[in-house]
């Protein structure tokens, strides 16, 4: 009997302690945006709540299932009877059809952890038009001001700009190429002459086998509208390509007898250079093979602190050549160690971009 009347008494005091706890319910917990524009921005509910219990209600955290969903709420306690709020943001930018999404809320509440839940469709914004010719050179519009061949080595590759007449009046159109280009490039427009809101195609042609220089190319073409002959940065085109030695014809004969750059490491050390000061050294290294090694370029990204140059561009085999590198360091050059990563670029087909590291010390 007395373990009777004490388990009813517990039970009565659980009743009553919860009783006295908040409790937090919603008008409603979803809501439907329905059809919303994505060119319209982002859109916002009211989740109204009202604390039903005994003592404050107090939010914890309100936590949205993801990144687009931006929820704010009341952040001072509720007290008994009183009402708060949790608007709920949703940005529909970048996410066009159906959503759903979830926030959670954590409080006090005897129900510590609720639900509300947000839903709609976005409609995409409509297409922009793209614009075929953004590029314009005087009155003749372009669709690009660079072209990039990527990789040739011994064959033609082809690129092409398109370009159109806007105005409402007849120009003229043609190119200018640097006279050491033309032996391996062509530029050649559809039309020279074009009518108002006709358009053309300017044919651009690398050809590797022509080509003397080797590695990374930049070189420039000039568009000449209406005779203005100027070569300027308004009417250049910039032509980006990579001129790489093709070995894959290679006899075996042709092969065994190929020459083969040596060296003894790959990290070249000049030493130390005094601030205001340069210093210079060589570094040898051997054609191990047999045909004439040819040092086709020396590729040096940073020619304002240091120069490289070979000695010879043509060692015969097993004789030896010579890099000479030059580091200066000028008054405002801070102390310290430096590295900077050259190519070497060679016909030695197993090996003909030999990376180097160049190192100094400047104190």
């Amino acid at each position: 009997m007395k373990k009777s009347i004490l388990t009813s008494v517990f039970m009565l005091s659980v009743v009553v302690a919860f009783a006295q706890q908040p409790v937090i319910t919603f008008e409603k917990n979803e809501h439907d945006f329905g059809k919303i524009n994505e060119g319209d921005g982002r859109v916002s509910t009211e989740f109204v709540f009202k604390n039903e219990g005994m003592e404050p209600l107090v939010l914890n955290n309100v936590r949205a299932s993801c990144g687009c969903t931006t929820p704010s709420w009341t952040k001072e306690p509720i007290e008994p009877g009183q009402t708060g709020s949790i608007t709920v943001t949703y940005n529909p930018n970048g996410r066009p059809g159906h959503f759903q999404k979830t926030v959670t809320i954590t409080s006090n509440a005897s129900n510590p952890t609720v639900k509300v839940y947000i839903k709609g469709e976005v409609i995409p914004k409509p297409a922009q038009p793209v614009n075929k010719y953004p590029v314009t050179i005087g009155d003749l519009s372009m669709s690009a001001k660079s072209v990039d061949f990527g990789t040739v080595t011994n064959g033609e590759v082809t690129r092409t700009i398109e370009y159109a007449n806007l105005t409402d009046h007849e120009i003229t159109v043609d190119v200018l190429l640097n006279t050491k280009d033309a032996a391996y490039m062509k530029a050649l427009p559809s039309f020279t002459t074009l009518q108002p809101k006709q358009s053309g195609t300017l044919t651009l042609i690398f050809n590797g086998a022509t080509c003397t220089t080797w590695g990374p190319l930049a070189r420039s073409v000039y568009m000449v509208v209406n005779g203005n002959e100027a070569r300027t940065e308004e009417n250049q085109i910039v032509l980006h390509a990579q001129h790489d030695e093709d070995f894959s014809a290679l006899s075996v004969d042709e092969r065994q007898k190929a020459p083969i750059f040596e060296i003894n490491s790959n990290e070249l050390n000049v030493g130390v250079v005094k601030v205001g000061g340069n210093t210079q050294k060589k570094f040898s290294f051997k054609n191990v093979g047999v045909n004439p090694l040819l040092i086709r370029a020396i590729i040096n990204n940073n020619p304002d602190l240091f120069t490289i140059t070979a000695e010879k561009t043509t060692i015969k085999g097993g004789k030896q050549g010579a890099l000479k590198i030059q580091v200066a360091a000028s008054d405002t050059t801070k102390p310290g160690v430096y590295r900077r990563q050259i190519e070497v670029i060679t016909n030695d087909p197993k090996n003909p971009k030999i990376k180097l590291q160049i190192v100094w010390t400047v104190e």
